[in-house]
């Protein structure tokens, strides 16, 4: 279990972490979000000693990591998986590592199979592609096979393949009631890996639930509607109170009121509906949704005016 109490950190002017408190529990996995300089890392960092807090705790399993005897045991983390020695294979890399923390060659061996790298286990680390770079961080962090997991964008740089047995590894390793902690900004991967969320902006703690519920409290809910007779139905949801727009599959997107009122409207009406199905946002929207006003930078879609002006008069 990890726990963390009124934790801050300050860095001169700037407040990276204010006052956080959460919990994260064994046997599931517990996904960590925020934008950019939302002080996910840093908080993180702060978990496993390598950051001092201005102020506030954070233990593991009821201690300071760095009071861990066995650290390796205790937490297996990923936090830059570049941070290798490049000159050694990715077997000799684990090897150093296992034999410096009391932990048997076979399970280096273990490990090196389970994340998929027997085939270039000879081959100098440096070498690696970035997906293979994580593949090894991964297993660096396993290699103590301990009883928590701390991962940092573990997908980053990962094929479709990989972030499937990622997804899969992830869930095994909270099956065997162990605590898994995960970063992420791949909000579609989130919304099928975790279970739990700690979600935050500008160091501030901003929710702390299940998926589902987090996803459910969204007042991003709309009503999907595909009909022959798409002008009619876009009237009656007027009609209604509601209000729709155009979706990319040629259907409309309707806000404001049920899919009942809807069918019921529509078979009144004589209308045709070749799809009526009630809808919530992705855990995509409904992040950009709670974090909206905790984005530190934002970009600008739109080419500025001055821009489109040389446009023209080129």
């Amino acid at each position: 279990m990890i726990e963390v109490t009124g934790l801050s950190k300050r860095y001169g002017e700037k407040l990276a972490v204010d006052d956080l408190t959460f919990k994260v529990d064994p046997g599931i996995v517990t996904g960590f979000l925020g934008p950019n300089g939302a002080g996910k890392s840093t908080t993180m960092r702060m978990i496993l000693g390598l950051d001092a807090p201005t102020a506030g705790t954070a233990t593991v399993n009821g201690m300071a990591y760095r009071d861990a005897k066995a650290p390796l045991r205790e937490v297996g983390a990923l936090l830059e998986a570049r941070s290798i020695h490049t000159g050694r294979s990715a077997f000799n890399h684990l090897l150093a590592l296992a034999q410096t923390n009391g932990i048997p060659r076979s399970r280096v061996e273990e490990v090196v199979d389970m994340v998929g790298l027997r085939e270039v286990a000879k081959k100098q680390a440096g070498g690696f592609s970035l997906g293979m770079g994580q593949r090894l961080g991964i297993a660096s962090a396993l290699l103590g096979d301990p009883s928590t997991v701390i991962l940092d964008e573990p997908v980053n740089g990962l094929d479709p393949e990989g972030i499937l047995w990622i997804r899969n590894l992830l869930k095994y390793l909270a099956s065997e009631g162990r605590t898994v902690f995960v970063s992420s900004h791949l909000m579609s991967e989130m919304a099928l890996t975790a279970e739990h969320l700690i979600v935050i902006g500008k160091g501030k703690l901003i929710a702390d639930t299940s998926v589902e519920d987090f996803i459910s409290g969204s007042s991003a809910k709309f009503v999907v509607v595909r009909s022959p007779q798409l002008a009619e139905a876009q009237a009656l949801v007027q009609r209604l109170g509601g209000t729709s727009a155009s979706d990319e599959d040629g259907g409309i997107k309707v806000e404001g009121i049920t899919s009942e009122a809807i069918g019921e409207g529509a078979a009144a009406a004589g209308i045709v509906l070749h799809e009526l199905s009630p809808q919530r946002a992705s855990l995509e929207e409904v992040f950009m949704e709670m974090t909206h006003d905790s984005v530190e930078y934002q970009g600008q879609v739109d080419a500025p005016a001055s821009t489109q002006a040389q446009g023209v008069q080129q």
